[in-house]
């Protein structure tokens, strides 16, 4: 089985972002399991509390993680950037310091946006982070969709051109994943 942490950038309840996910688990190679990461209940980082009184709600992400073969982000993009809400919980799940659940982890970035620029700039920021933290990042292919209507059907699926390429993405990850299994240092 194939473990994969999706980190889904967006709390909105009719999230692009969140269709994309979910997409992206029913085109998944069979014995891959989706394990989404709630972000939307983690409080405001603040490092006075991290050690003292770290949150119930980041812990559970750390352990989402720790128990993942890899990391799925899956982000919109806002003002040429991803969302404070994913960097919120970046933070969290980095601390306390030493403690850094992201660091050496396989890492995917993917996006869809109503943007002329998909999540170009959204993905760039964020990969920059995740090469911080020294993880590896899937580069073989790419998905940045400029959201239309040929993007999603009635019920949130992907058509046409876009769920091929949710699937050849999806399915290169999960093989990559496999043929690169984390090793504990």
């Amino acid at each position: 089985m194939t473990k994969i942490a999706v980190i889904v950038g967006s709390i909105r309840a009719d999230s692009l972002n969140k269709k994309l996910a979910k997409n992206l688990e029913a085109l998944a190679p069979e014995g891959t399991e989706f394990l989404y990461a709630d972000i939307s209940t983690l409080p405001l980082f603040n490092q006075d509390v991290e050690s003292a009184n770290y949150p119930e709600a980041a812990q559970a992400i750390k352990d989402i993680v720790a128990e993942s073969d890899a990391i799925l982000f899956v982000t919109p993009e806002y003002n040429h950037s991803f969302t404070g809400v994913l960097k919120n919980a970046i933070d969290w799940v980095s601390r306390p310091w030493g403690v850094n659940s992201w660091g050496d982890k396989l890492t995917g970035i993917v996006g869809a946006s109503i943007s002329p620029n998909g999540t170009k700039f959204a993905q760039a920021a964020l990969a920059d982070i995740v090469e911080w933290f020294k993880s590896p990042i899937y580069t073989d292919q790419e998905i940045k969709f400029v959201v239309t209507e040929e993007t999603f059907d009635s019920e949130g699926m992907l058509i046409d051109a876009a769920k091929d390429t949710a699937k050849a993405y999806i399915e290169g990850f999960v093989d990559w994943v496999k043929e690169n299994p984390n090793k504990p240092e």
